[in-house]
């Protein structure tokens, strides 16, 4: 049952163009090195884009919605409705992304990939459900391998509409309460990592919330063993509906040769998925900003990933990636804008 694209090769950045990025970097008005990592940015998305010069004009953003059965065993803060409602209110523009998306002018829509109320017939709204919410990963598997099949089907559909309107860059983001939990229980399984160590906050949980979250994830991976060299398979039973999906788009971009800025807790959980999948998958991912939620850090160190900014962020949605968003730009703009040393009369140092 499982789609057979997720083998798929990935697609190998254009290691000439690193060398003529490079190139044209050492020719810009301006000591060697001095623009730091926007200098290392716009060489690599050079790379990704297989442009001399990269662009991330058109933005093009995914949030992924799913709602989580452990959701009843107590570990958010907020009531499940809250993720219902989030969709609406994406649709009707009032959340944080549609704030950031308009003002970067991006293109904007949401997913329902499983809700436990179906939002109805919403703008922007995309149905592509895999069931009324995963089951509660505490006492059982999160999903079939039927709706993993679906949700991981959603993410990659999502990267399709993205490339047929010639979309630059990728961001996928997240709603569903409870998906702190999901995400935490994939690292600790892929990373055969202490509860205690991933378990956070979330919504807002108290010290006692946080270390209720921890037992019920130790109770939950005990009934596993060796998940740490079957990511398909602990994402299916640990993970969520929304996280299948952006696992899949970010495979899915890999596979078609598009840059991806990963967002936060929950989408560095995905990407780990994807990257255990196709260790290749991680070329394509830029990481966006290190989330407040304490077990984000071990994601990224498994990752190899030095994200962008670190803000105190832990809102989700890809509100995060799409802070990063003016860095990106900033530096193509002065990779492809600047004068070099010929085009402007100045002696090289």
């Amino acid at each position: 049952m499982t789609p057979d694209w997720l083998n798929d090769p990935v697609v190998q950045p254009d290691q000439t163009l690193i060398g003529i990025a490079t190139e044209r970097q050492k020719q810009l008005t301006k000591p060697a090195g001095s623009l730091g990592e926007l200098e290392a940015l716009a060489i690599r998305l050079a790379a990704l884009q297989g442009r001399e010069f990269p662009r991330v004009d058109k933005v093009w953003i995914t949030v992924f919605a799913g709602d989580h059965g452990v959701a009843a065993s107590g570990v958010s803060a907020f009531p499940q409705e809250v993720t219902v409602q989030m969709v609406a209110n994406f649709s009707a523009g009032g959340a944080a992304i549609s704030v950031l998306s308009d003002s970067l002018g991006a293109t904007l829509e949401v997913v329902d990939v499983g809700t436990v109320v179906e939002p109805g017939n919403l703008p922007g709204v995309i149905r592509h459900r895999a069931g009324a919410g995963t089951a509660n990963l505490h006492y059982q598997d999160a999903m079939t391998h039927e709706q993993l099949a679906v949700a991981v089907n959603a993410g990659r559909a999502a990267v399709l509409r993205a490339r047929e309107q010639g979309a630059d860059l990728f961001i996928g983001g997240d709603m569903g309460i409870g998906n702190t939990t999901a995400a935490a229980a994939l690292g600790c399984a892929l990373l055969r990592a202490d509860p205690e160590q991933l378990a956070g906050p979330g919504t807002g949980l108290d010290q006692r919330g946080v270390a209720h979250k921890a037992a019920l994830l130790r109770e939950a991976l005990s009934r596993y063993k060796d998940l740490e060299s079957q990511p398909l398979e602990a994402l299916r039973c640990l993970g969520g509906f929304e996280i299948a999906a952006l696992a899949g788009a970010y495979l899915s971009c890999a596979q078609s040769g598009m840059p991806v800025l990963i967002d936060g807790y929950i989408t560095t959980a995905a990407a780990l998925v994807a990257v255990q999948l196709q260790p290749s998958v991680r070329e394509w991912l830029l990481f966006s900003h290190q989330s407040a939620e304490p077990g984000h850090q071990a994601l990224l160190q498994a990752l190899d990933a030095r994200p962008l900014l670190a803000l105190g962020m832990r809102l989700g949605e890809g509100s995060g990636a799409a802070t990063a968003v003016p860095l990106l730009r900033a530096a193509c703009d002065l990779h492809n804008r600047m004068a070099t040393f010929a085009d402007a009369g100045v002696a090289e140092g």
